[in-house]
């Protein structure tokens, strides 16, 4: 396996382009924007710098990585001749079922289909296809270059063959798959989500403020960043997301999005992308302060 397809330059995508190209793979990075692609190489560069800063890699390291991306807006010629094609667009099942569609008809027979899912269904990605056995979930968390973990989900169909893959593959990105089965959520956002959305009924019914909730956590719970703060970084609307995604798959109240959250979401308040959720970051993540909505 030499040849790797990214589909989505945003957060995800251009995170798992930079850990494939590191790793020695030939990348092809596709998205519709030439924008969002240039800005993509820009911010892999930015982070191979502070890699070579740090003496992690050389800078014939970062030179070698950033040849090993080539970047596309046509998905028809970008996707001729692939091993593996990796989906990070937006968690919406609508548009991940017709990228997968699309790519059933364009891609090579032997061409295996990830997805970056954090919570759809990979049987349900999979019935899009032709190919099922060929269609995985290869969930990276971020920031992709410094997390280790790699949750790989096998749908209903996926085959053994195409799972040992993956899971070597995985390995050889210098992180560590673990291997799930295909309920909404999966092991990581499962466990996560429920927890963030209770922060956030905490704060909505007024047990305690922002910090403190976030505090309480980290202090009492050694966690390295509050829930509060985290569901910031993971962006809100993605948090609604994947609440939404296992609401609808388990029918059980407890994964009931918070009205908070849903009001945050419609208001624009994501987060860190738009520089406001919980906490304000128009001076950038290092120097987040409160939000104004939560310092009254």
């Amino acid at each position: 396996m030499k040849h790797i397809g990214v589909i989505g330059a945003g957060t995800m995508g251009n995170g798992i382009a930079h850990i494939f190209a590191q790793s020695g793979y030939n990348v092809r990075l596709i998205d519709l924007s030439e924008i969002a692609l240039e800005k993509a190489l820009a911010t892999i560069s930015k982070n191979l710098d502070r890699m070579v800063a740090k003496e992690k890699i050389s800078e014939i390291d970062k030179t070698n990585t950033l040849n090993n991306i080539h970047i596309f807006t046509d998905m028809s010629s970008a996707v001729k001749g692939l091993d593996l094609v990796v989906e990070a667009a937006n968690e919406n099942m609508d548009i991940k079922l017709k990228i997968f569609s699309q790519l059933d008809e364009l891609c090579d027979e032997h061409t295996i289909l990830g997805s970056n899912t954090s919570s759809i269904s990979i049987t349900k990605i999979a019935s899009a296809t032709q190919r099922a056995d060929k269609v995985i979930g290869i969930h990276f968390m971020n920031p992709v270059p410094v997390m280790k973990l790699v949750e790989v989900i096998r749908g209903y169909a996926t085959s053994d063959e195409v799972t040992n893959t993956i899971m070597e593959v995985s390995k050889s990105l210098n992180k560590v798959p673990v291997e799930v089965n295909d309920y909404p959520g999966f092991v990581a956002n499962r466990i996560l989500m429920p927890m963030i959305n209770e922060a956030i009924n905490t704060l909505h019914e007024g047990v305690a403020k922002v910090e403190e909730i976030d505090t309480v956590m980290m202090l009492g719970m050694a966690h390295p960043m509050g829930p509060l703060h985290l569901a910031d970084f993971i962006g809100l609307d993605v948090c609604l997301s994947i609440l939404e995604v296992m609401y609808d798959g388990f029918g059980n109240q407890k994964y009931a999005p918070c009205p908070l959250l849903v009001n945050m979401v419609t208001a624009g308040k994501l987060g860190v992308k738009s520089s406001e959720g919980f906490y304000d970051y128009s001076e950038g993540t290092k120097n987040k302060k409160l939000s104004a909505q939560f310092s009254r």
